[in-house]
């Protein structure tokens, strides 16, 4: 039963990003698609509390303004492939991952493409990044976007989270930016993040937290699954995920004023009170 669960989740957020991805197929995204075709798709819901899905008050915002109000900075948004930022994350992975000349980085959930590219003008020619995402719409965009750029020090593995495409013991440095919370075994990513990192390998994540117990129709509620939100974990239970995974100097530090920007993905229902986002970092010893 729990299989068939999980199951029907993957397929779900399998679902709505391919989605996202055939809607922005175009490399010169207008603010009204890049909008509408990620956020409204990934963030909005219905609920039994009544609430409509629609856009919040920022539904007209660009890729870009939407990011740089996550953290990042004018510049890392102008930098990247035209198409590869599609404004769905909740933090910027890259202010807390100290990303050095050389290193190997690997993107979980990389999407188009977006932090994958940022990593890679980090690390340089001697430096490698890979991103894996379990949607082939997804990987076939964030190809496409490399192609177009030149980006030859970047590839993209389709692949799940929980199942990585990538040997033992070769990453530096994992990112992730609002993925991990979509996955129904998170024990099980974070046991491959550890198998996958070279010892003194880091986490470097971005996504939402639980600060309260959520209510069993909002944790039910497929839309608010996708939307990451309903996946959102209470940190103590992160915590022990982490370390049961064997990693140490674990970090997660909620980010208050997210609460502003995630009210806007499920306007009416008062989530924001509930969950909330968050730097994660780790090491593996």
């Amino acid at each position: 039963m729990q299989n068939e669960r999980h199951d029907a989740i993957r397929r779900s957020v399998r679902h709505t990003y391919a989605t996202i991805a055939e809607k922005a197929t175009s490399v010169t995204d207008t603010a009204d698609e890049t909008r509408q075709a990620g956020a409204a798709s990934s963030r909005c819901c219905s609920s039994d509390s009544g609430s409509s899905c629609c856009p919040g008050s920022g539904e007209m915002d660009t890729a870009e303004s939407i990011s740089m109000g996550l953290g990042y900075s004018q510049a890392q948004v102008m930098e990247i492939p035209q198409g590869a930022n599609m404004g769905l994350g909740c933090g910027n992975p890259q202010a807390i991952a100290s990303l050095k000349e050389g290193e190997r980085v690997l993107d979980l959930g990389s999407g188009g493409g977006f932090d994958a590219f940022l990593a890679a003008r980090q690390v340089g020619a001697s430096g490698s990044v890979i991103g894996v995402d379990m949607t082939p719409e997804m990987v076939s965009k964030a190809r496409a976007n490399a192609a177009s750029s030149n980006f030859d020090s970047v590839e993209f593995r389709l692949g799940e989270i929980e199942h990585l495409p990538v040997a033992d013991a070769t990453i530096d440095v994992i990112l992730s930016n609002c993925v991990i919370n979509l996955s129904p075994e998170k024990p099980q990513v974070f046991r491959e993040a550890f198998r996958v990192l070279k010892r003194g390998g880091r986490l470097a994540i971005s996504d939402v937290v639980a600060t309260a117990p959520m209510p069993e129709a909002w944790r039910n509620d497929p839309a608010l699954h996708s939307g990451c939100m309903s996946g959102a974990t209470m940190i103590e239970d992160l915590e022990e995920m982490l370390r049961a995974a064997g990693f140490l100097s674990i970090r997660i530090q909620p980010k208050d004023e997210s609460r502003a920007f995630i009210r806007t993905w499920a306007p009416g229902i008062r989530i924001e009170e509930i969950v909330v986002a968050a730097t994660i970092e780790a090491v593996k010893p």
